[in-house]
């Protein structure tokens, strides 16, 4: 493991401390941003502590926040979503996470996504594999739609590819990349509108796990406004499904 991992594994730890402290609290304060979507006074509270440890480790490296935005520059980058699924979190659901990643000349280089309130924890570094607790993660080897698991973000409506699948769902957020990299699941099309520090650690996660990670054009990049993840075999039929999408524009959290 290297320093960058460990550091930011323990950035995870200070991050779940704080937001399950206030998860399911009553008097949780929600505020709408200008771009509508939710803010909690966790989401403020996460990066301000994930950024001042930063600060302390790593201070002459550039950090880019979902609340905060961006700091500092250089050829090092922490990109930063406090909590991912704030929807959730603010309606007691715990399909929420910290997303942390270090991109380095505009590649990311590792990431973690931790899920306290789902007592999970994902973590890659290129080369090293994907991780889940103490388990090395590889995505699945289904190679045809009518045999797939696939998650779909329902703010589009529905492909035709969901009615050949197996089965088909909304898991929605990191979740549904998270389970692309394990296998869960097989292909995953996430939100339109998603921004970098949605997507930084989820690429890092699902390649090191053996999949795919595109936006909605094919492009190898976080920074599209889309996303898609499968285990490879299915990567084709997934960015066809995106062509019967009807305009969006959706920003998740």
């Amino acid at each position: 493991m290297s320093p960058d991992l460990d550091l930011a594994l323990r950035l995870a730890d200070a991050a779940d401390a704080i937001a399950l402290a206030s998860f399911r609290a009553r008097d949780l304060v929600v505020e709408t941003k200008p771009d509508l979507t939710p803010v909690t006074e966790a989401d403020r509270a996460v990066e301000h502590e994930l950024r001042a440890m930063l600060g302390e480790e790593r201070r002459r490296d550039a950090i880019l926040g979902e609340e905060h935005g961006a700091s500092g520059s250089g050829r090092r980058r922490w990109i930063l979503d406090p909590i991912d699924g704030t929807r959730n979190y603010s309606r007691g659901i715990p399909v929420w996470a910290t997303l942390i990643a270090l991109e380095e000349d505009g590649k990311v280089v590792l990431g973690v996504i931790s899920a306290p309130a789902l007592h999970r924890r994902w973590w890659a570094e290129r080369g090293g594999g994907a991780h889940a607790g103490g388990d090395v993660v590889h995505v699945s080897a289904v190679r045809r739609p009518e045999d797939a698991v696939l998650s779909f973000a329902l703010e589009h409506g529905v492909p035709s590819l969901a009615a050949r699948a197996w089965h088909a769902r909304g898991y929605g957020d990191f979740w549904s990349h998270m389970l692309v990299a394990e296998g869960a699941i097989d292909g995953a099309i996430d939100a339109m509108g998603v921004s970098v520090w949605d997507l930084a650690a989820v690429q890092v996660i699902v390649e090191e796990a053996g999949g795919r990670f595109t936006d909605f054009a094919g492009e190898h990049r976080i920074d599209g406004g889309s996303a898609i993840s499968s285990n490879g075999h299915l990567h084709g039929a997934l960015l066809e499904a995106v062509r019967e999408l009807p305009p969006l524009e959706h920003t998740e959290t």
